[in-house]
């Protein structure tokens, strides 16, 4: 028998690497013969590049790069298992957890950090790359990726703009000579969860900016900047892309690519199923054990539980979601592919002791889950009437 064990990590708890660990244990202390497929999964967020790296067979490489504020940060980014293809989450290099919260300043903060990690992976010969874009410390549209990469951004007098998305606001010419010509044969996707635009009420700065530290002022500043940016960048690229959904993700960074790659944006989840093979290992398996730290109604609008449920529908493969805890809404996923549901907790318990003891305890959910599996295959037949719709 063969089972797919493709959670998503626990936040604030365990990985999702160290959640399949502990789903395969479970599972085989019930099911001793079966086949099981440990395939870590992710939306595009943190954990996006453990996650890939393990269910390729890739590498974790480190790179020195530029913080969100200047200062010298080592990222981690991925290289998969076809050696071929990069995955960075901007996070790593430009995210919100390198700064205190009392340094958290969108008016400079850059995303140069993550261009650097782009130019790295090109230096080794990479041209596919996946980019999870969650988690920014910025908002400068990308401003600071394309400088990394060779674009300068200059103003009025023909000087270069100094990092950081009020700098924008001074912006005269794009200079784009200087581009790395090793984008133009690259393919980008990027995972991207929302559907902001760059501007505006649900823009960048509105809607993201306060939790990176922006005040009314500060929005109201950096919308105006990142709008007169978009006009500039329009003109120089012929592309108008501002109002497109995601543009706005992680502080513009989505519009950047789009402006300056020859960039793609989908679901993480996808993005992540794909280049993990899910499809092709779906096809053979009995059932599928998914996961996240916590299920609610938020989980059914795309989160990686539901995505991973949704491509195991078309192949008619049964999905159990399995996760830290139950909250409003959770009903919602069986809606969405998922077939049953299930809390990793035997009672009521501190939310403490469930993270403290996580692996223990999804290892023993999953057997008593496999324990239920097992003894719905040992029952003969079952009247119709009895299954509610």
């Amino acid at each position: 028998m063969h089972i797919i064990a493709a959670p998503d990590s626990y936040k604030g708890s365990l990985s999702a690497v160290g959640v399949a660990d502990a789903m395969a244990r479970g599972i085989y202390a019930v099911f001793p013969n079966a086949r099981v497929h440990k395939l870590p999964i992710a939306d595009g967020g943190e954990g996006t590049v453990e996650a890939l790296v393990a269910a390729t067979g890739g590498t974790i490489l480190h790179q020195p790069v530029t913080g969100p504020l200047g200062e010298t940060v080592t990222a981690a980014w991925g290289l998969l298992g076809d050696k071929r293809t990069a995955v960075i989450e901007m996070a790593a290099a430009s995210g919100l957890p390198l700064v205190d919260k009392d340094r958290r300043n969108p008016l400079v903060a850059t995303t140069y950090g993550t261009g650097e990690l782009i130019k790295a992976a090109l230096d080794r010969g990479v041209r596919s790359f996946i980019i999870g874009i969650g988690g920014s410390a910025t908002n400068d549209a990308g401003a600071g990726l394309a400088q990394a990469l060779g674009v300068k951004f200059l103003d009025g007098s023909g000087r270069e703009l100094p990092f950081g998305g009020a700098a924008l606001a001074s912006l005269a010419h794009i200079d784009l000579s200087g581009l790395d010509p090793r984008l133009a044969e690259a393919t980008i996707l990027v995972a991207c969860d929302v559907a902001n635009p760059l501007c505006g009420p649900q823009g960048a700065s509105a809607v993201y900016g306060p939790q990176k530290g922006a005040t009314p002022q500060m929005v109201a500043r950096l919308d105006a900047a990142l709008e007169h940016f978009a006009e500039v960048a329009t003109a120089a690229t012929g592309r108008s892309v501002a109002e497109r959904p995601g543009a706005g993700a992680a502080g513009g960074l989505g519009a950047g690519l789009l402006f300056f790659t020859n960039a793609q944006l989908k679901p993480g989840v996808e993005i992540v199923l794909e280049a993990a093979g899910f499809a092709d290992l779906v096809r053979q398996a009995a059932f599928v054990i998914t996961g996240e730290g916590a299920t609610d109604f938020q989980t059914a609008f795309g989160k990686a539980p539901v995505g991973v449920a949704k491509l195991a529908k078309q192949h008619n493969v049964p999905t159990i979601c399995l996760s830290g805890g139950l909250g409003n809404g959770s009903d919602d996923v069986l809606q969405q592919g998922v077939d049953a549901l299930m809390s990793i907790a035997p009672r009521p318990m501190a939310l403490n002791e469930c993270i403290s003891g996580a692996s223990e305890l999804i290892e023993q959910a999953t057997a008593r889950l496999c324990r239920l599996i097992r003894v719905g295959m040992n029952i003969k037949s079952v009247e119709k009437e009895c299954i509610a719709p």
